[in-house]
């Protein structure tokens, strides 16, 4: 499979707005046939999955790939609420309902999308066919993972901090934020997204509204076919998290390890996740 500028470019342009309810998401969608949800994280958009999704429609699938809220073109409403991981899912299922998707749907996700990507496989699993889930693991292992996770994850401790989170992160010109984003291969654009007016206060929200009651939640075992992708340079997670994820399975599991690679393999090896996704999906039907 071979993307192109042109591909990228017509991925982009179809981008639309689309309402659910009081909310606005921009959304990509091209291609044809089974359809395929790319989520991205923090602190990316629907940009995350550019090399990406034309490797995956090359392949015979469509591909509905949305700015989730608080990020990209998205609106993003104020207050850490807002965020909360139910009303991430309720964005999703509408946004599948609003674009007449038929059928359950393949699910990719990153980071914060992975954890998405999960929590729509557990409770929604009549939506979901096969999830691929790139660099967090299951919920719970996520919680339970060991001293190398908790050192890698201390950063999300100090987000919690409203304001001062802000702050740190911005002041000497984004300094601590870009050191945060040394491994993103487009960390400039992610600084003038989240130089926005509220928008990096609406991505720590995420954090803010979902990290204590994601790792306290009683969650059930995952119904659902996963592929877990981890890399050996992440510097945000740990491979016992992904690991371990197999003890939380019901389904079919796999769990692939990218060496060399950091933690924006969507945009570091776009190939690769791309193959390893359409395999999954083949494989899972």
């Amino acid at each position: 499979m071979h993307q192109t500028t042109n591909e990228a470019r017509m991925f982009r342009d179809s981008a639309r707005r689309v309402r659910i309810g009081d909310l606005a998401l921009n959304a990509a969608q091209i291609g044809t046939g089974p359809p395929v949800l790319l989520l991205h994280g923090f602190p990316d958009s629907l940009r995350l999955w550019e090399a990406v999704a034309p490797r995956i429609t090359a392949a015979g699938f469509q591909v509905i790939a949305p700015d989730l809220r608080g990020f990209g073109e998205s609106d993003a409403p104020v207050g850490r609420r807002e965020y909360a991981i139910d009303r991430l899912l309720g964005d999703l299922t509408g946004l599948l309902r609003t674009l007449q998707v038929q059928g359950p749907v393949h699910v990719v996700g990153h980071d914060w999308g992975a954890v998405l990507a999960w929590c729509l496989a557990m409770s929604r699993p009549d939506l979901v066919r096969s999830s691929v889930v790139i660099s967090v693991g299951h919920p719970r292992e996520y919680g339970l993972a060991g001293l190398e996770q908790k050192r890698k994850g201390l950063y999300t401790i100090g987000w919690q901090f409203s304001g001062f989170a802000e702050r740190w992160l911005t002041r000497h010109d984004c300094a601590q934020l870009r050191h945060w984003l040394r491994q993103h291969p487009d960390a400039a654009s992610c600084v003038r997204d989240l130089a926005r007016p509220g928008r990096l206060t609406a991505g720590l929200n995420w954090y803010r509204a979902n990290l204590l009651p994601m790792l306290l939640r009683s969650w059930p075992q995952c119904p659902v076919p996963t592929l877990g992708i981890w890399s050996s340079a992440d510097h945000c997670l740990a491979e016992d998290q992904m690991q371990r994820s197999s003890r939380r399975m019901d389904a079919p599991w796999r769990h692939e390890r990218i060496e060399d690679a950091g933690h924006w393999l969507p945009l570091e090896q776009p190939g690769r996740v791309a193959s390893l996704a359409v395999e999954w999906f083949n494989a899972a039907g």
